[in-house]
């Protein structure tokens, strides 16, 4: 197989969100929507995906930029992640999605990188990237769920045959704010909350997220109910510069008097999809902020984990990142 030589493309760049739309609507599954490019760009390359067009989203004005609403604020699906890790009001009213934004990748790829394409991103599971024939590939296969298998970087957490992660930073965050996400099609617009816009191979297997092909995901809707609340966020990686979490952990809190009075916490690298951790909640919500408190949530983080051969380590990893995500946000 020839690598790092892109296959030929019907390249179209609109510059309006209609245009789009209809491009999107008339070219169907033979369109593929690039935002940023540094995901597709790789499949490309790597000749794993060989779309016969390419929507190219960048010069469309309207889906950049932040914006302060009466309900909290907007992000345009095409703002770069480093105009969201450094956005005053994003900075002030929502720090968790300011912290994870700056923990993807390198300062050059969130230059080019957008939000959008950070939640939209594909999983990085290498068995599925190289090309093999894998259940998410439209095969009968899980290479990574053998005996033999190369599963550190996958789920612990029981999945329908793909045991591939989500590898967004901003996910989990944007489920801890309890985010929605606005699409659009020839159809109209609609507005999914983020713990429904992830979606794992129960629901389908062969998509990370509910986007259709005619949609276009155009903005990032994040309401004030945690503006200004205590935040975490905690990603562990193998370098601390441009690699995919192992695990990382993303929380709201709102504290009166030293008691959680409510808590949204979701944690990425353990599921296929960012996975909300209602056990958690549930335990903390009531009880002092303090460490007997966060011992108790890390120790119920892990309910149910069924770990692989090779990623063993992401229990106590998630226990203790969700310990230290009650103790100090």
């Amino acid at each position: 197989m020839s690598k790092d030589m892109m296959p030929m493309f019907e390249l179209y760049q609109p510059t309006d969100v209609s245009n789009a739309i209809d491009l999107a609507d008339k070219l169907g599954s033979d369109g593929w929507k690039m935002a940023g490019g540094q995901d597709s760009l790789d499949w490309f390359k790597d000749r794993a995906k060989r779309p016969k067009a390419v929507i190219d989203l960048t010069r469309i004005a309207a889906l950049k930029g932040i914006r302060e609403t009466a309900d909290g604020v907007e992000i345009g699906a095409l703002t770069t992640l480093t105009e969201v890790e450094n956005n005053s009001i994003i900075k002030a009213k929502f720090g968790l999605l300011a912290s994870a934004a700056g923990k993807v990748a390198s300062p050059q790829i969130r230059n080019v990188g957008t939000i959008g394409g950070n939640v939209s991103q594909d999983t990085r599971c290498w068995y599925y990237r190289a090309g093999l024939d894998c259940y998410r590939a439209g095969g009968n296969t899980c290479y990574a769920d053998t005996p033999e298998g190369m599963n550190r970087e996958q789920c612990i957490f029981p999945a329908d045959r793909c045991i591939a992660v989500t590898p967004s930073d901003t996910a989990p965050a944007l489920v801890a704010l309890d985010a929605s996400m606005v699409i659009q099609s020839s159809s109209g617009e609609r507005v999914v909350a983020a713990g429904d816009f992830f979606i794992g191979p129960d629901v389908d297997i062969e998509h990370m997220t509910v986007l259709e092909p005619g949609e276009i995901l155009t903005a990032i809707r994040i309401p004030n109910t945690w503006a200004g609340a205590s935040f975490y966020f905690e990603k562990v990686a193998d370098r601390n510069t441009w690699d995919f979490a192992l695990v990382n952990v993303a929380a709201s809190l709102r504290v009166a008097d030293g008691i959680i009075q409510d808590i949204r916490i979701a944690a990425g690298g353990v599921e296929c999809v960012p996975r909300r951790m209602t056990v958690v909640e549930d335990i903390v919500k009531g009880s002092p902020q303090n460490e007997e408190t966060a011992k108790l949530a890390g120790g119920s983080a892990t309910r149910g984990a069924t770990p692989f051969n090779y990623n063993q380590f992401k229990i106590p990893l998630l226990e203790n990142l969700v310990t230290r995500a009650i103790r100090d946000a």
